[in-house]
């Protein structure tokens, strides 16, 4: 018998000073098997770093052609990919080619230098891709906040994400190598 995903559910008040977006967020996460909280937590905090109206999670690990992370515009044309970790160059390749612009968010610092540094000259050709580094030690706080049922704040300014619930609170400086 298959496994099935576990269901978290988040309830996200954010204020994005940046880029002036203020709302409430009411995300549902289905964690993968085979997906460690730390990565479930990447997701959330790459939604909360790009949340826009029509932002929505995909099937991710569950399907190969599909990103974390999307959006669509009103026709079905992909305006935003956004995917996790150390992906293949030919990945990031198809997804510059489908979307208008393609986020990486890598986490696991010393598996994703060695990455970087040997994907990194491929990389530059991609004009619409942007990546992204995730501190681990401010990503284990995070990952600490992991609750079936999650009420968090998170307050984006300056390029920075403060992610806090009612016990905890952590920075998450977010560095762009690309």
């Amino acid at each position: 018998m298959a496994l099935k995903a576990t269901i978290y559910k988040a309830l996200v008040n954010i204020a994005d000073l940046d880029q002036q977006y203020y709302g409430e967020l009411n995300l549902t996460l289905a964690q993968h098997p085979s997906e460690s909280d730390k990565r479930m937590m990447v997701r959330l905090v790459a939604y909360i770093l790009n949340a826009q109206e029509r932002l929505e999670f995909t099937k991710g690990l569950s399907e190969d052609g599909e990103p974390e992370i999307w959006l669509k515009d009103y026709t079905g044309d992909i305006e935003l990919w956004i995917e996790l970790g150390r992906p293949d160059e030919t990945r990031l390749r198809k997804a510059s080619h489908k979307s208008q612009q393609v986020l990486l968010y890598c986490y696991d610092e010393k598996a994703s230098e060695v990455w970087w540094k040997n994907h990194q000259h491929k990389l530059r050709d991609y004009k619409n891709l942007s990546v992204f580094a995730i501190n681990d030690e401010q990503l284990a706080g995070v990952s600490t906040m992991i609750e079936r049922t999650m009420q968090l704040q998170a307050t984006i300014e300056d390029e920075q994400l403060w992610l806090s619930n009612s016990d905890k609170s952590q920075l998450i400086d977010v560095i762009k190598l690309k």
